[in-house]
């Protein structure tokens, strides 16, 4: 930009015309700037822009290839999805449940369902006309029918007259605010008389009750038992004359060994039934209807994933008429490592045994057994059971299934966890292999001599377990506490033997979740006293309480050689076979053993332990227990246990109870066995039964039939 400055020269002023470098006033003349430069520009720019269409454009292309062509299934689906309405079957049948030798325990069958499902424009009037015409098609037992269930019927056939009945001032709280609707009913059904009540038709009551029970889009099955051919066809012939009306091929579980092992296969809901309240929140987070059937209870449930189905999917017409968009599928296949035949003989020696023993003299308070039979090789559950006693109205004793109590009910174990007492002396020095110390009675200031059952002198560890040596027990925990006894003295122990001792049984898996693929399992008692007599309790089992599977875990723990398995049920997961002539499709799943832990002792101690046991069964207190299986191993056990009989929540009643742990062979086992039988008799009595004993010993002598 060109400016005028004034310059005085000569005394004038002179005016002479400067440009100004600052680039504020600097401007490029267009004329500086060549022909040839402006037409390169132009053309890169055009350049430029040519690019960019091109990219764009192949962009386009091929998302356009993508959509039409690479993907059109999948955006066909979406847009199907988006413009019509589909349903879902109401269920889908579960997969099939076999044992470790893929023998069928759990099946499907097909069941004849008639069911109604409301339609959107239907109305009151025109359900009590289906209902009085369906009480004439179908056989129903009408024997549930109740006093509400006529008063409804009557009140939505005449509610214009009842609801009359019903006075301003009743339509009123006493604040003057009018009443909601359905304190208005519950009035006007009360004002219908007994005589119009006796006037209903029962039958079509309960139709109408059947139409309209639970949540109002859900199927209602008003028939799925016995359903007759007749009746099924009427209602396939004219369900476009019946509103709502309609046949269905549901399912049931069918159990082809019957109650055997029923109560751990767990139970599925039923179709009236659909989600129960207490498991809502777990289904619903998972994606379920309230109104789905699924596994309720034990493996059922806790292997839901898997053996639950896929349902049909159905596209619903402007009619209201379906057409099938894609077939339901059964779901998948599971294996057990249960042996049914094993099982089944089982049940039945518990079922015999608990029987007889009520009938044996001081039984008094004695009603269940369990059994565990496990491979402490891998974790595998083989068989298991619990069986209890009850008497009927007639006085007479029946027998029922109580194997949830293997995981459930914690009993005081007995002599049966000495093999892990001992090995906490041999870890913390207080005795070594082959240590003689003298079994006699002890006495603690201010408490009752502790004893074993009879007297036996100087004895080594072997001949301890062998014999079942209290004493010996009492002394090696004396030692580990670093305590100093003196015959009726003060006995002080260090605060943490307690935590020495728990710390070696939850190694083998006492005191501590076993892991078992069951969705309950209860932990026992864990006492909090620091007494020493309470210490030497603990060491000969009388003082926590553990249940039979944790003790089988145990058990199996000291078989194998101190390797913690965690227990399971579930071998194998299949997909179902679309082939009819194969059993199984293909493989989804194989558990392997889950090792949890190994025992912090050197190997010549858990060896000497188990050679312990081996003499238990050959030359000690056990021998017998094992049956006719001699090459085997083994620990017995007798406790206090204590009873509350007349359920005020005090304990008032001191029982015995006995347990026996074992395995075989004892050089290499295959299998581990547990025995629990609480309350046998009561303490100081002339008899103590020997069920506990018949029972192992049958039970091994029935595993060697099979698996010899």
């Amino acid at each position: 930009m060109s400016i005028l400055k004034h310059k005085y020269v000569n005394g004038s002023y002179s005016r002479k015309k400067v440009v100004k470098k600052n680039t504020s006033y600097y401007r490029i003349n267009k004329k500086d700037i060549g022909s040839k430069n402006l037409k390169e520009i132009t053309v890169k720019r055009y350049k430029l822009l040519s690019v960019i269409i091109i990219l764009l454009a192949i962009i386009v292309y091929f998302r356009l290839m993508q959509l039409t062509i690479i993907e059109r299934d999948k955006y066909s689906d979406l847009l199907v999805n988006a413009t019509q309405r589909t349903i879902t079957s109401s269920s889908a049948p579960r997969g099939r449940i076999y044992d470790r030798n893929y023998n069928l325990l759990v099946d499907n069958k097909a069941v004849k369902t008639i069911y109604y499902k409301k339609d959107k424009d239907v109305t009151s009037e025109r359900e009590v006309e289906l209902a009085y015409l369906i009480s004439t098609k179908l056989e129903i037992d009408y024997s549930k029918v109740t006093d509400s269930m006529l008063r409804e019927f009557f009140y939505i056939e005449h509610i214009d007259d009842v609801n009359e009945r019903v006075s301003d001032k009743e339509r009123k709280n006493e604040n003057g605010r009018k009443k909601s609707l359905d304190d208005i009913k519950k009035i006007a059904l009360a004002k219908i008389s007994d005589e119009e009540v006796s006037s209903v038709n029962k039958e079509a009551a309960y139709i109408y009750y059947l139409m309209n029970k639970g949540y109002s889009y859900a199927e209602k099955i008003i028939k799925n038992k016995d359903v007759k051919e007749e009746e099924y066809a009427y209602i396939s012939e004219n369900i476009d004359s019946l509103s709502g009306f309609n046949t269905k091929l549901d399912w049931e579980r069918i159990y082809l060994y019957g109650d055997t092992f029923k109560s751990i296969l767990g139970n599925v809901s039923s179709d009236k039934q659909g989600i129960p309240k207490e498991l809502a929140n777990h289904y619903l987070e998972l994606g379920y209807s309230l109104d789905d059937r699924v596994g309720i209870s034990y493996l059922e449930y806790q292997y839901e994933n898997y053996l639950k189905g896929t349902k049909a999917i159905y596209k619903v017409g402007d009619n209201n008429t379906y057409s099938l968009v894609s077939e339901g599928k059964r779901g998948n296949d599971i294996v057990l490592t249960i042996d049914i035949e094993l099982q089944k003989r089982l049940e039945s020696i518990l079922t015999e045994e608990v029987l007889n023993t009520k009938y044996e003299a001081n039984t008094g308070y004695y009603n269940r057994s369990f059994v565990v039979v496990s491979n402490p090789q891998t974790g595998e559950i083989l068989a298991m059971s619990g069986k209890q006693v009850r008497k009927g109205d007639d006085g007479k004793y029946y027998v029922v299934d109580y194997t949830p109590g293997i995981v459930t009910l914690p009993v005081t174990p007995g002599s049966v966890v000495k093999g892990a007492s001992i090995l906490v002396g041999y870890k913390y020095n207080a005795i070594d292999i082959g240590t003689k110390l003298m079994d006699e009675c002890i006495k603690i200031k201010n408490t009752p001599l502790k004893c074993s059952w009879r007297t036996m002198g100087l004895i080594d560890d072997v001949y301890a377990l062998a014999y079942s040596s209290n004493v010996y027990q009492y002394k090696i925990a004396i030692k580990v506490g670093n305590g100093n006894y003196q015959y009726d003295k003060p006995l002080k122990i260090s605060d943490d033997a307690f935590s020495k001792y728990r710390s070696m049984y939850a190694s083998f898996g006492l005191g501590v979740k076993t892991g078992i693929d069951l969705p309950v399992e209860s932990l026992g008692y864990s006492g909090k006293s620091k007494l020493s007599g309470h210490l030497l309790d603990y060491a000969i089992g009388q003082y926590d309480t553990y249940t039979p599977i944790q003790l089988s875990q145990y058990i199996s723990t000291l078989a194998n050689g101190g390797v913690r398995l965690g227990p399971y049920l579930l071998k194998e997961v299949y997909s179902p076979s679309s082939n009819p002539d194969t059993l199984l499709g293909d493989l989804i799943y194989a558990r392997e053993k889950t090792i949890l832990g190994v025992v912090d002792v050197e190997k010549k101690y858990i060896d000497r332990v188990r050679y312990g046991f081996n003499q238990v069964i050959s030359n000690g207190i056990g021998y017998g227990y094992m049956g006719n299986y001699t090459n085997s191993a083994g620990k017995t056990g007798t406790s206090q246990s204590f009873l509350d009989t007349d359920n005020d929540g005090v304990v008032d009643t001191e029982t015995i109870s006995t347990s026996f742990v074992g395995y075989a062979p004892g050089d290499n086992p295959i299998m581990s066995l547990v025995v629990v039988s609480p309350d046998v008799s009561l303490p100081d009595a002339n008899y103590t039964s020997q069920v506990t004993k018949r029972i192992s010993s049958r039970v091994v002598n029935s595993f060697f039939d099979i698996y010899r």
